[in-house]
């Protein structure tokens, strides 16, 4: 491989020196393989052949050198190499009829007039070649020229090529087209008449209606389809301005639209009414923009099509009026169902407790109460599961190590399950963290488990697999979330999976597959709204018989996890120490229940049956060492607002809200402040004791 720089001579040895400047075609000729060559090695060349070699080499233009009369060796320039597409790794120095075997014959004439002195010059003559393109039909326009030794013996051949394919090409189709810009202009008159008479046919027979005006709004021109559209003859419309026939209310808007078109604009499926002769008015839709200083217009009558919408738009909303009462006809149903089981219980038992110690039989009436009890906390938790699937139950969201939670409930899953299913738990060591109600999420765990063990009658694997994902634009649309971090938690069983049909109702509340009495169908339903309130998603794959998976995606929360340590059991009500509490609730049952109970033990109860009324005592001198209010309070004031109206009165008292569920509009965005607490109903009267006694001794 040749590496100097063949354009400065110096690098060449001294007796090479006339290759300088040659570029490829010097490096072509240093690389072959002189030995065997008739001429010899080039540094033995003669100087009329080394001065002439010099000359084309160093040449812009296209030139060859064919050497020797007998052999004509052929050497050529850089410029040149582009014609010589396939021979150009062998033809620098070998004999012309074999490098150009396939234009010999019709160079050979032309080679031999040159040798007895007769040259010429050829313009654009044509030559089927192999160039850099391939096989082509190409044009050269070239001259051959002899050499003479000092003697006048002949040297060789000199040519001066240069090809002309592209002009040649140019000139003839300039021509071809000169002879169409004449066929054109023989029938450009008559296309023209056959162009107006089309567009006056369009303009006459077209049902839309067409439209010329100045930009000031002045009609100038209008097609018959005025008259059948909107009952004005054209005599009618001319010259005036168009304004004058548009509804008052569309009227400022029509008057920019053309404001924009007389800059320049365009505009499509702009909508305005027009006044009918008769003095009704008709929804016409325009296409419409510049032209030759005018405004070019081209309307549709919309009106019918707008009747049909506006009726469709109606019809759609009584559809979806009767789905929704549908919805909340088996909402009802399903509650009224429920409900009306856990009552009888709760009734039944009282009323028997009733009998029982209106005869004096006192020795078995804790049956009736721990039944009574049970019924109770089961109607607490069918609210707290439509509460979740409404989105609408109260969260106490911290930062969470989903991870150890699972780990802390694992023997509790085990149990729940039982020994027929085998259970695996798979996660990553640096799960995300996320901003969830621990006890919720143990819930909706909990919850997915016991389906899936329900899905697997004789026995089956599930498995637990937490992992961090993370959803790009296409994903998050697909899930139904914004994009970015999430924690999904997928719950898998090899039970007997769900159609389709099972997975499009499964979110559904009362939905259920099980047999009847063996589920409240509310089970998904609230993991769906946990998921939800917590700003993640649920979704489902499934397969009949090959078993389902329920994945949970949950927003990553930036920071560190709480620690979840084992609830605290609370200051004991022995413990409680006294003070004045003011309850806030408009249930008068409710307050006077809260106040025998905390009377009982020691507090002293100030009650107000809604916000004013407790305003009215926190302005008072009296001490009040914790305000407790409910959040949903009547008259305009929320428990909220009580709160913050108590703090700016009482800096540094303790507040303790209770509540049915987590009502956005009173608590608002708000953050509870230091020294505040949530309890949600239904609590039991041990919870409220502890979680007062908590407040009063922190």
């Amino acid at each position: 491989m040749i590496t100097i720089d063949v354009r400065d001579p110096l690098p060449l040895a001294q007796n090479l020196r006339f290759l300088a400047g040659g570029g490829a075609a010097t490096r072509l000729i240093l690389a072959r393989d002189w030995s065997d060559h008739p001429l010899g090695q080039p540094a033995d060349w003669p100087d009329i052949l080394k001065s002439n070699l010099s000359l084309i080499l160093n040449s812009p233009e296209s030139m060859i050198l064919a050497w020797g009369k007998d052999t004509l060796s052929f050497f050529f320039n850089e410029t040149y190499i582009p014609l010589l597409g396939p021979r150009v790794a062998w033809a620098m120095g070998s004999p012309f009829h074999e490098v150009w075997a396939d234009g010999w014959e019709q160079a050979k004439p032309i080679i031999d007039d040159a040798f007895a002195g007769r040259s010429q010059r050829f313009n654009d003559l044509p030559w089927k070649l192999d160039t850099d393109r391939g096989a082509a039909d190409t044009w050269f326009s070239f001259s051959y020229s002899r050499i003479l030794e000092g003697d006048g013996d002949i040297a060789g051949l000199f040519i001066l090529t240069n090809e002309t394919t592209d002009r040649v090409l140019s000139d003839a189709a300039l021509l071809r087209a000169q002879a169409d810009l004449l066929d054109l202009n023989a029938t450009l008159e008559q296309q023209v008449a056959e162009r107006t008479a089309d567009r006056n046919r369009l303009w006459q027979l077209s049902s839309d209606i067409m439209l010329i005006a100045g930009f000031d709004g002045t009609i100038e021109a209008v097609n018959p389809a005025w008259t059948r559209v909107l009952g004005w003859s054209g005599t009618e419309l001319i010259g005036r301005p168009l304004f004058d026939f548009i509804h008052p209310d569309d009227l400022d808007n029509t008057i920019a639209g053309a404001r924009g078109i007389s800059e320049g604009e365009v505009v499509a499926r702009f909508a305005n009414r027009y006044r009918h002769k008769d003095g009704s008015y008709r929804d016409i839709e325009w296409n419409a923009g510049p032209g030759d200083g005018k405004i070019i217009a081209v309307g549709r009558d919309a009106t019918e099509v707008k009747v049909q919408a506006r009726a469709l738009e109606a019809a759609e909303g009584q559809l979806r009026q009767a789905q929704k009462m549908e919805a909340v006809g088996q909402l009802t149903g399903g509650i009224a169902h429920d409900f009306n089981n856990l009552l009888t219980g709760v009734m039944g038992n009282l009323e028997l407790l009733e009998l029982r110690i209106a005869r004096g039989r006192v020795d078995d009436v804790e049956r009736f109460i721990t039944a009574a009890q049970h019924a109770g906390r089961r109607a607490a938790s069918l609210t707290q599961r439509l509460l979740a699937f409404s989105r609408r139950q109260t969260l106490d969201p911290r930062p969470t190590d989903i991870n150890r939670l699972i780990a802390g409930m694992e023997d509790l899953v085990r149990r729940t399950v039982g020994p027929a299913t085998r259970i695996n738990v798979v996660g990553p060591p640096d799960l995300w963290t996320t901003m969830i109600d621990p006890t919720q999420f143990e819930n909706a765990l909990l919850n997915l488990c016991i389906n899936a063990r329900d899905a697997m009658p004789n026995g089956g694997a599930l498995t637990i697999d937490t992992a961090n994902v993370w959803l790009d634009a296409a994903d998050a649309l697909e899930h139904d979330l914004p994009p970015g971090a999430y924690v999904r938690v997928s719950v898998t069983d090899t039970g007997t999976g769900m159609s389709a049909e099972t997975i499009d109702h499964a979110f559904e509340p009362f939905f259920t597959t099980k047999p009847i009495g063996q589920g409240t169908g509310l089970g998904l339903s609230m993991i769906y709204g946990f998921a939800r309130q917590s700003g993640g998603q649920v979704r489902i794959l499934s397969e009949l018989g090959k078993g389902s998976t329920i994945s949970v995606y949950l927003p990553q929360h930036e920071g560190p996890a709480v620690p979840q340590d084992d609830a605290p059991t609370g200051t004991t009500v022995a413990n409680a120490t006294g003070g004045t509490i003011l309850l806030v609730d408009d249930e008068a049952s409710i307050r006077h229940l809260i106040d025998e109970i905390l009377d009982e033990v020691g507090y002293t109860v100030i009650g107000a049956a809604d916000g004013a009324a407790g305003v009215k005592v926190l302005q008072s001198g009296a001490r009040i060492d914790l305000l407790i209010t409910d959040v949903g309070l009547p008259n305009g004031m929320n428990g909220r607002q009580v709160a913050d109206i108590a703090r700016l009165l009482r800096p540094d008292l303790k507040v303790l809200f209770i509540t049915g569920y987590a009502e956005h509009a009173a608590l608002g965005d708000k953050h509870l402040e230091p020294g505040m607490e949530l309890l949600t109903k239904p609590f039991s009267l041990h919870q409220l004791m502890t979680k007062v006694a908590d407040m009063m001794a922190a």
